[in-house]
């Protein structure tokens, strides 16, 4: 016998780690992820019901797949009338070959099922903010309190979203499949979209008390390996890989003790991950072999190496910065990488350089309501000595952030003028 309390630990570990591999090999069997889920859920509850007397098992995984296997067929069974599509698929799980003992289940079928999970929680059908929530808990493992409190959303709020999300894929009949050749750049596009998504959140959180939420950080970036180990030779899921490897090594040296902000060129760059910064160039290196030239997130993750490796602020190269955010801006363009070229035009050649193209973008008003133009543009004039301007600004882009952190270090920047 286990302790009660061991053995819910036990399960715990077992499904943050294994809840994927289990609902995408149920979804195949199945060939609906929300009734997959459910089935998985379902094996869990058996497994906090049994193991606390009959021990925790040899194999966890391949316990919860055979439970969640068997709770399938006998629920259709049960069925007043059963119609001939469940008849054949209890057939089919009685019979599949390999699927009698799930232990036996080779990892290249589970790495494809995975693969398949993957494009189905990230799929384009659903809104952006239904895709994080699903690729959370369908590949994450997380809770829906979990990530309710990771988001600072109501937990119904969150339940809902996954419940529509669900639905949603059911009524479009989305396949559980790697998309088709035709599709795939847009289909993988909002894969890796959902999973830097997640890392954003964690890395500036948009709205609450704290600066960062690092467990979101670290779950896209355990959703990035897994996703460059499931597709090894698309040269962008090794390029963002190396992007949230170079900003998760800052981590670390983005606050104080008590919970403060501490800006880049602030940064303690002792404090920085070495070992993920190794990474972080493995994966870059990894992305620029297998491509012919640098995509979105290959350049991004080229700017974050520039500051990664520099052994100071003052040894960045910031004409080098300057050349790879125009390169970014050729592929993608966006007001925010503008602003962001901005930066480092600034940083290269003198405040002036940069606050031209910062009101270029504030007349043009895409950023009109983003608090990180009137950020920039406040420490521009700060560095150019027009203090009073600068003190609105910092005051107006205080008023546009919704996280506390952050406004009171623009509010104390404002105080400094």
């Amino acid at each position: 016998m286990t302790d009660g309390g061991e053995a819910r630990r036990a399960v715990e570990a077992v499904w943050r780690i294994e809840s994927a591999k289990l609902i995408a090999v149920l979804a195949r069997m199945v060939g609906d992820v929300g009734l997959a889920e459910e089935l998985a859920q379902d094996a869990l509850v058996a497994a906090l019901e049994q193991w606390p007397a009959s021990g925790i098992p040899r194999n966890p995984a391949a316990w919860l797949t055979s439970v969640a296997k068997r709770r399938a067929i006998d629920g259709w069974r049960r069925q007043e009338r059963l119609g001939d599509k469940y008849a054949q698929l209890a057939r089919d799980l009685e019979t599949e070959d390999g699927l009698g003992d799930p232990a036996l289940l080779a990892e290249d079928v589970i790495e494809d099922d995975l693969l398949r999970l993957v494009f189905v929680a990230c799929h384009p059908v659903l809104t952006k903010p239904s895709r994080v929530a699903l690729t959370l808990k369908l590949l994450g493992g997380l809770s829906t309190d979990e990530i309710a409190r990771a988001f600072l959303a109501p937990s119904s709020t969150i339940a809902q979203r996954i419940v529509r999300a669900k639905r949603t894929l059911s009524a479009a009949r989305v396949p559980f499949e790697v998309p088709d050749p035709r599709e795939f750049p847009q289909r993988l596009g909002s894969v890796l979209e959902v999973i830097y998504l997640i890392f954003n959140e964690g890395y500036s959180a948009t709205i609450g008390d704290d600066w960062m939420r690092p467990s979101l950080c670290q779950e896209a970036l355990r959703l990035g390996r897994v996703l460059a180990e499931l597709m090894p030779r698309e040269p962008e899921v090794h390029g963002l890989v190396a992007l949230m490897e170079f900003q998760a090594s800052r981590l670390g040296a983005r606050t104080t003790a008590t919970g403060e902000p501490v800006l880049l060129q602030d940064q303690d760059r002792a404090r920085w991950d070495r070992i993920l910064i190794r990474r972080g160039v493995a994966a870059l290196e990894r992305s620029e072999q297998l491509a012919r030239g640098r995509g979105p997130y290959a350049l991004q993750a080229a700017i974050a190496a520039c500051h990664a490796t520099a052994p100071t602020a003052a040894d960045t190269d910031w004409e080098e910065i300057v050349a790879l955010y125009s390169a970014l801006a050729q592929l993608t363009p966006s007001a925010v990488i503008e602003l962001n070229r901005a930066v480092a035009l600034s940083m290269a050649y003198g405040p002036e350089a940069g606050l031209e193209v910062v009101d270029r973008l504030a007349v043009e008003g895409a950023l009109s309501s983003y608090h990180l133009l009137p950020s920039v543009r406040a420490d521009l004039l700060a560095r150019l000595g027009r203090s009073a301007e600068a003190r609105l600004e910092f005051e107006r882009a205080a008023a546009l952030t919704g996280n506390e952190r952050e406004r009171a270090l623009l509010l104390g920047r404002a105080a400094q003028q």
